[in-house]
């Protein structure tokens, strides 16, 4: 039978929206800080030639303005204060987890509350610089070397790198911004909005290929029936869950006796996310910036490179599968679920796996179910991160449609719905427990006992 809560939650009415004031107001709030942000990917890095920018994208936009423009919202193309995007605050946070799970020092600070997790707040901003200020300089020494900078020289690459940085820190205050006084989370929504600004221009160049007679009309449909396939995929396996029975004893508390319980530890089969193929995209993208604004100025080993590990090669597909697997096993097991934590917690709660000990034994339970599941996701995030890359190359599709910027897009939407549904279910609740306070104080202010 289901409770209250469930009942309330299947019967929950988008109309209430409109009652609910304080959704709305932060509803309103995300909303401009995006079109701040978008606005910005407007406004050039001052030294940029615009002609020769424009003239170099248009070589260029089979690469660059594909892969790149649908992480940065097709900023890098018009080299945006917003170029770099929000790809180095999450290389830096994804480094600090990482690294906290094995830096004693930093996995103590994950333990000491508020303090320790501003302290590692404060690690990770200073990594975004790092990274930042590195990539920035990269970018700036390439637009030299491809003729793009009206005034080359020391102050030109000083000013790039400080208008890149800053612009990349303004974006994580924004994101910061939205999830503490908006809705949904801030990094998320930012690259979800930068994707889906550059899909209407990406599918207006399919089109166009399509009545000019470059491309079939069998190739369109069929990249549309797969386009719509991969997202239902994505949903279905984003919601697929493998539950693992808890039971909890009978417990005394002072006179009476409380029965045991049972419930049930929901494990995703893709507990990490879309965080490993955001890492490995952001590590790959990396000498393609670098290559596409330097043109022919490559080097030896840049060239290399970019020769076996360019989009669509055969070993850049098999590096880009590789690195999803190892980082989906390496951030579940050491930052999204630890089996020593949870292991631990049943064990504090007197909590256990019906035919296992507490302990150590539950905790090898849990590394066995988890390791067999991921088999199971990670195979699901390299099979939709690489089959649009396949296709893509194989079938000449004039536009970027990456099985990453498909992961961002759904997940994103189903987090934001979810939390727009918890504010509108806490909404109902308050009224709820208004009008029995009304109904109390009626009661009581008709008849109200006197006292002797």
């Amino acid at each position: 039978m289901a409770s209250a809560a469930e009942q309330m939650a299947a019967n929950l009415s988008w109309g209430a929206l409109g009652k609910a004031t304080d959704l709305r107001q932060r509803i309103f709030f995300t909303i401009g800080l995006l079109i701040v942000y978008r606005l910005g990917t407007y406004i050039p890095v001052p030294g940029i030639d615009g002609t020769a920018l424009r003239q170099f994208m248009d070589d260029a936009g089979a690469g660059i303005g594909g892969i790149l423009n649908m992480f940065t919202g097709g900023a890098i193309s018009r080299m945006g204060i917003f170029a770099l995007g929000i790809m180095p605050y999450i290389s830096a946070s994804i480094i600090v987890q990482l690294m906290s799970a094995m830096v004693p020092k930093l996995e103590q600070l994950k333990k000491e509350g508020d303090a320790g997790r501003k302290k590692i707040n404060q690690y990770t901003r200073f990594g975004t610089v790092f990274l930042a200020t590195f990539q920035a300089w990269g970018i700036a020494v390439s637009l030299e070397a491809g003729d793009l900078a009206t005034d080359p020289g020391l102050f030109f690459r000083l000013a790039c790198v400080i208008t890149l940085v800053g612009g990349t820190m303004f974006l994580m205050w924004l994101g910061e911004q939205i999830t503490a006084r908006g809705i949904g989370n801030g990094i998320s929504l930012i690259i979800f909005v930068g994707i889906l600004a550059e899909v209407p221009a990406a599918l207006a160049q399919f089109f166009s290929q399509g009545r000019s007679g470059a491309i079939s009309p069998a190739v369109i449909i069929f990249v549309l029936v797969m386009v719509v396939a991969v997202i239902a995929f994505v949903v279905f396996m984003e919601r697929a869950l493998r539950k693992i029975h808890i039971q909890y004893p009978r417990r005394q508390v002072g006179m009476k006796v409380y029965d045991g319980g049972s419930s049930h530890l929901p494990v995703k089969v893709n507990p990490a996310g879309v965080i490993p193929a955001i890492f490995a995209s952001s590590l790959l993208l990396l000498p393609t910036t670098l290559a596409t604004f330097s043109g022919n100025q490559t080097g030896p080993v840049m060239s290399t490179i970019l020769a076996y590990f360019g989009p669509g090669q055969p070993l850049y597909l098999l590096f880009f599968a590789a690195m999803i697997v190892f980082f989906a096993y390496f951030y579940t097991a050491n930052v999204a679920f630890k089996t020593e934590d949870v292991a631990e917690n049943l064990k504090n709660q007197n909590g256990f796996i019906p035919g296992i000990r507490p302990g150590k034994k539950t905790q090898d339970y849990l590394d066995y179910v988890v390791n067999r599941i991921l088999v199971l996701g990670s195979a699901y995030l390299a099979f939709v991160c690489l089959l649009p890359e396949i296709i893509r190359n194989e079938l000449a599709i004039p536009f970027y449609f990456g099985g990453t910027s498909v992961l961002i897009v759904v997940s994103v939407t189903m987090d934001t719905i979810n939390q727009v549904q918890s504010h509108l279910l806490a909404h109902q609740y308050e009224g709820l427990i208004e009008k029995s306070q009304l109904r109390g104080r009626k009661r009581t202010g008709s008849k109200a006992p006197t006292r002797r």
